[in-house]
């Protein structure tokens, strides 16, 4: 009862922040309140978890939800990995715009040897 207490508390502090976040990222806002409906219905009804996982082949609800929690959080750290390495490759082109641009400027304000 004390850890139903307890998840139910947390789930619920994950489902106020994807409320709130909802407005800026829908996709994660919506994905978050699904899985966050589904942890409290699990949470509250566990036998309904072992079913499930019966019928996935799995041999307790439990085994099946860590599973999908590991398959889940493999999916967003590579989410993470791409959009960082995307970030990485807009800087790099960023500061290279940035050296010629300053490359060209010090040129420019050179005094010429003719002169």
């Amino acid at each position: 009862m004390i850890a139903q207490i307890i998840l139910t508390v947390l789930l619920g502090g994950i489902l106020f922040y994807a409320w709130t976040e909802y407005r800026r990222s829908p996709a994660i806002g919506l994905t978050a309140v699904v899985v966050a409906s589904g942890g409290l219905y699990f949470v509250w009804l566990p036998a309904h978890a072992t079913a499930l996982a019966e019928l996935a082949g799995v041999g307790r609800g439990v085994d099946l939800i860590i599973y999908v929690w590991v398959v889940i959080s493999l999916l967003v750290a590579l989410n993470i990995h791409l959009k960082l390495r995307a970030q990485m490759e807009l800087i790099t082109t960023l500061a290279r715009e940035v050296a010629l641009l300053n490359a060209h400027l010090k040129a420019a304000q050179l005094p010429k040897a003719d002169e």
